[in-house]
């Protein structure tokens, strides 16, 4: 397996860095948060947990919110890619794949249905819920690819065919990292503050 890209290291924990991941295997250090391109979520810092509401700890979960900056001019299109970097094996698990995001400044709303999904892990072309054995912390790595040309990609396309049409394409990128942990005491605590 190839060494974890050293110009990445710095944007992502150790306990994250996969070498299979989307941004080692396409990402640079030249496109790496280029003219401050930046992804965000107003419902988790970088490197928080997950709440519980976009995991499958809870019935009706979701996708989480998500946020990003202006990409360089000249960005056609916006690629995500949310993978478990915790995963054995060659490749992480791929969590969620969306293309068809335009070029500019934007946001992705709580449970929004993006504008082209492809197949992640299970096959399917929803928000993979985050489900780790109890007591096991997995790392989800948000990646947002800015592309120079609009992707052709039929929806359902699969990791691999998305990330062999993105190569050579990629004019920045940004990474937003997040936690879950199987089966905590606290799966029902929410953001209220009844309780107080």
């Amino acid at each position: 397996m190839t060494d974890f890209p050293a110009w990445l290291a710095p944007h992502v924990p150790a306990s994250a860095r996969h070498p299979g991941l989307a941004i080692a295997r396409i990402g640079s250090a030249q496109a790496m948060a280029r003219g401050g391109f930046a992804l965000t979520s107003p419902a988790f810092g970088n490197g928080e947990e997950l709440d519980a509401s976009f995991t499958a700890a809870e019935e009706d979960a979701v996708a989480p919110p998500l946020e990003w900056s202006a990409p360089p001019p000249g960005s056609a299109e916006l690629v995500l890619v949310v993978e478990d970097a915790t995963n054995p094996g060659a490749d992480p698990a791929c969590h969620w794949l969306v293309w068809g995001l335009a070029g500019q400044r934007g946001k992705l709303l709580e449970g929004e249905t993006p504008p082209r999904t492809g197949k992640n892990a299970v096959g399917n072309s929803e928000w993979l819920l985050p489900s780790p054995p109890e007591g096991e912390t997995r790392h989800y790595l948000f990646q947002l690819f800015a592309t120079d040309l609009p992707l052709v990609l039929m929806p359902g396309a699969g990791r691999a065919e998305l990330l062999a049409s993105l190569h050579g394409t990629i004019t920045a990128c940004a990474v937003l990292h997040a936690t879950v942990t199987g089966g905590g005491e606290d799966e029902d605590a929410g953001w209220e503050d009844d309780d107080f």
